[in-house]
């Protein structure tokens, strides 16, 4: 009798252990022999049972609801190298690890040190490469400072460092900016210039609607030699000069000037560096104080452009600054609400101070 239970215990455990074979083939084996490598993308957002599902879909696993019962947890945005030879224990604990590309998204409007904090803490880069993408990989001309850093969606590899991320965004950006170049030579504007108007623009308006009309205004000032008296460009000269602790812009005599900066006419504009402090907050509202900055970039005391762009414009604000509003306005608020009313005189942008703020 004894025999006879062994036997169907032995039968038994044949049987089971066949058929977690069987299953183990069926939906948690490598769904492929190769071992060459693919990138399986998720998009920025993908709900988790679409993540599984898109896996198998692209042949990375055999089933996703097999692959759920050994990889619960979310999967992050990315991309990540697989391998048709890889079974599902094997993918599961690739995707529990970091992504081997990952996305960074630049909002519209932001300086390149914004840009750096973004990329130090989506990369993990050190102090040292966050000091490289400031004073070596976007300092090397006036064209390559700021502005050309375009505000997109990119999926960057985990350890690019900030040389090839610079590259990566002015390529964007040329690959962009291209037909709007082709117009502003049409126009008889300098691309530069055009994109310094453009990074005005993107500062000033409190939304896409505002663009053309604010970019109106500013050529109306510009063309008849008034000063642009801009705010953001007192924004930008106050967080330069706390964030580096001088301003690069400011006067050459300067004493407490880096020695690796130059004057704004010169083809360097880069801090000493180490000079780099950061900023708790970028862009805060202005101060009477603030106004008298004496930096290039204070429009309130100073004629004409800025030395550069203040900001990273997106295409919108580039447009505007193309195809401005036609208006005999010269002056402009923006009301509690957000909206923006505008004044052909001084006397009239005085009344509306006192209607709207």
């Amino acid at each position: 009798m004894n025999t006879g239970i062994g036997k169907v215990i032995t039968l038994g455990s044949v049987a089971a252990l066949a058929l977690g074979v069987c299953l183990y083939w069926l939906l948690l084996a490598a769904p492929g022999g190769e071992s060459a490598t693919r990138t399986f993308i998720l998009p920025l957002g993908t709900p988790p049972e679409t993540a599984l599902a898109e896996l198998e879909r692209q042949g990375h696993i055999k089933s996703a609801w097999a692959f759920g019962l050994v990889h619960s947890a979310r999967v992050a945005p990315g991309a990540y190298r697989l391998a048709s030879d890889m079974d599902a224990f094997t993918v599961a604990r690739r995707l529990a690890a970091e992504p081997q590309m990952k996305w960074v998204v630049i909002p519209e409007g932001w300086r390149k040190e914004q840009i750096a904090e973004l990329l130090a803490a989506t990369l993990d880069w050190s102090e040292r490469e966050k000091l490289d993408w400031l004073t070596v990989a976007t300092a090397r001309n006036r064209e390559e400072i700021e502005g050309v850093y375009f505000p997109d969606t990119y999926l960057i590899p985990a350890d690019e460092d900030a040389e090839q991320v610079a590259k990566r965004l002015r390529a964007r950006f040329h690959e962009k900016f291209a037909p709007h170049a082709e117009e502003a030579l049409k126009q008889n504007i300098k691309w530069t210039s055009l994109l310094t108007i453009a990074s005005l623009i993107q500062r000033e308006a409190a939304g896409k609607a505002d663009m053309p009309l604010i970019a109106g205004i500013l050529w109306n000032r510009l063309l008849q030699d008034h000063k642009l008296d801009v705010d953001a460009t007192v924004q930008y000269a106050r967080d330069t000069d706390q964030s580096y602790g001088i301003e690069p812009c400011g006067t050459p005599a300067d004493p407490a000037r880096p020695a690796a900066a130059t004057d704004c006419d010169g083809a360097a504009l880069a801090p000493a560096a180490g000079a780099y402090l950061g900023m708790a907050a970028w862009w805060a509202p202005i101060t009477i104080d603030d106004k008298r900055n004496d930096s290039r970039f204070n429009t309130y005391r100073h004629r004409k452009l800025p030395p550069h762009p203040i900001a990273n414009p997106g295409l919108a604000a580039i447009e505007a600054a193309l195809f401005p509003q036609k208006t005999e306005c010269f002056y402009y608020l923006h009301a509690p609400n957000g909206d923006i009313h505008c004044a052909a005189t001084y006397p009239e942008h005085l009344n509306n101070i006192e209607r709207f703020l």
